[in-house]
């Protein structure tokens, strides 16, 4: 398995799951807004720092932060119910330990549950596999179609400066917790 991120240059490479310092050196703390989107800038393979975050948590190894997850209110407006959250940015450094990207994705869901949210969901490409959500419990819920997004209001804001910040791809959509067992037995059967 293979995690794509960016190294300290900017230039991107693909490194395999397990290099970088030990899984149990990894300790997960709230971060700032500032820290986190110059994390994300700095090793999202392919996403901007996103605006609208309700809280985001560090993975940190001697103290140097190395991965970043991101959580906060849907993008989707149908989604935007107040008892669901989304996990908008996961963004793993060259640093990182094995497991560092399951590891944030389970610490987020605890910080969920306790925060008394009913529905947890995020998305991955659809040629990445995913491996990283299923260490951490999350069920695969469905697959949404690739959208340019040339309606509504992102396109008509600021007509011609407006750019998309990712190529129109498929999407995995991830569930965690209770609306997610439903989800995968309902699919099942």
């Amino acid at each position: 398995t293979a995690h794509h991120v960016r190294g300290r240059a900017g230039a991107d490479r693909v490194r395999a799951c397990g290099e970088g310092a030990a899984v149990s050196a990894l300790k997960i703390h709230p971060v700032t807004r500032k820290i986190q989107r110059e994390a994300v800038a700095r090793w999202h393979s392919h996403h901007k720092p996103t605006i609208g975050e309700t809280i985001a948590l560090g993975g940190f190894v001697d103290g140097v932060l190395v991965a970043v997850i991101v959580m906060g209110v849907p993008v989707s407006p149908a989604l935007q119910d107040g008892k669901t959250w989304e996990v908008t940015r996961l963004a793993v450094g060259p640093d990182a330990p094995r497991f560092a990207a399951s590891r944030l994705l389970g610490a987020a869901g605890r910080l969920m549950d306790a925060a008394g949210v009913e529905r947890q969901i995020s998305y991955t490409r659809a040629d990445e596999p995913g491996t990283c959500y299923k260490a951490a419990g999350w069920v695969q819920t469905g697959t949404v179609k690739a959208d340019t997004h040339t309606h509504g209001n992102r396109a008509t804001f600021l007509p011609g400066v407006w750019q998309h910040s990712t190529e129109s791809i498929d999407r995995i959509r991830w569930e965690r917790g209770k609306a997610a067992r439903i989800a995968a037995i309902r699919s099942a059967a």
